[in-house]
């Protein structure tokens, strides 16, 4: 569905869901997993409906993930870096995450 424009910078690999995934530098890691094919973030609480990054400008907090153990962190505002971990998240963050 998402495709790259130019493959520019180096790449860049991270851990989402214990799987490894190849970004390039600059990326924010809600495109990385809209370019690896990661079609959501994050499931809801309540229904556990999965949701997608929408905005990936910070204002809507769809694209909610824990990036290395900080849970709730927007993906869409946080650039990724070699050996990141992201976990997407099912419902609501356990405490201390």
């Amino acid at each position: 569905m998402f495709k790259r424009l130019a493959e520019s910078g180096p790449a860049v690999v991270l851990t989402v869901d214990g799987k490894k995934v190849s970004a390039r530098a600059g990326d924010t890691v809600a495109s990385a997993l809209l370019a690896a094919g990661i079609d959501h973030c994050r499931t809801t609480p309540v229904t556990g409906a999965p949701r997608a990054p929408y905005c990936l400008m910070g204002v809507c907090f769809d694209c909610l993930v824990t990036v290395d153990g900080v849970g709730s962190r927007q993906g869409c505002l946080i650039p990724v870096r070699e050996g990141m971990k992201v976990e997407t998240q099912l419902g609501r963050r356990e405490a201390g995450r």
